[in-house]
């Protein structure tokens, strides 16, 4: 068994799922994410590759349910090797003008809020030499992508803001971009689009996996 902890938030499908299958053969998981079922059939996989995962089923909002899980994580492995934060609401397109306030809200509260409180909680767990990372998205400040684009750009910016103030100290922590996933994410975003150019997760997560360990 491994004693390097990977701890995977936003790991129920699309990049933070194949992160949690990339880094399986090394790494103990520790799946947080909102679908049981999602879930469930990762740890099947990780099963088959060998691997191990913790399953939590767990929405990040909940700030009670995240502090007891990164106790618990504390008190069973002492710390996390690698945080990969890929969880992320996307509201539905729209104008400025015309965005639903539910959706609007639910995007600050999953995007910024709680990328804020899983910073402050997680990092006692990660040392000097753990990476924390973040991937960045090219989306704020376009037309119809007010409540995602504003979001996860303010989200990168805290991230790049932490980043910083780490340098010298610790954690190491990335903002990694990744190409155009063929995921469920960007689906919502382009019902349309041909998907037969779109990076597979199993790939992008292998490419973003060696460019970190490169």
């Amino acid at each position: 068994m491994t004693d390097k902890i990977a701890l995977i938030t936003g790991a129920s499908r699309g990049l933070g799922a194949a992160l949690a299958e990339a880094l399986c053969e090394t790494h103990h998981i520790v799946a947080v994410g909102r679908t049981t079922g999602a879930l469930e059939e990762l740890d099947d996989r990780i099963k088959a590759k060998g691997g191990q995962a913790t399953l939590a089923p767990m929405d990040i909002t909940n700030t009670e349910a995240m502090a007891q899980l990164c106790r618990s994580i504390y008190d069973r492995w002492g710390s996390v090797d690698i945080w990969a934060h890929t969880a992320a609401h996307t509201a539905p397109l729209s104008p400025a003008d015309h965005m639903d306030m539910k959706g609007w809200e639910k995007s600050i509260s999953i995007n910024l809020t709680a990328a804020g409180l899983l910073i402050g909680y997680v990092s006692p767990l990660l040392t000097p030499e753990s990476n924390a990372l973040f991937f960045e998205d090219t989306h704020g400040g376009e037309k119809f992508f007010g409540a995602y684009g504003t979001t996860k750009t303010a989200q990168i910016a805290l991230a790049r803001s932490w980043q910083a103030e780490t340098v010298k100290t610790g954690p190491k922590v990335h903002i990694l971009k990744p190409k155009p996933l063929a995921t469920a994410l960007r689906a919502r975003f382009f019902p349309g689009e041909d998907r037969a150019p779109l990076a597979p997760p199993a790939t992008e997560a292998a490419r973003l996996l060696a460019e970190l360990r490169g």
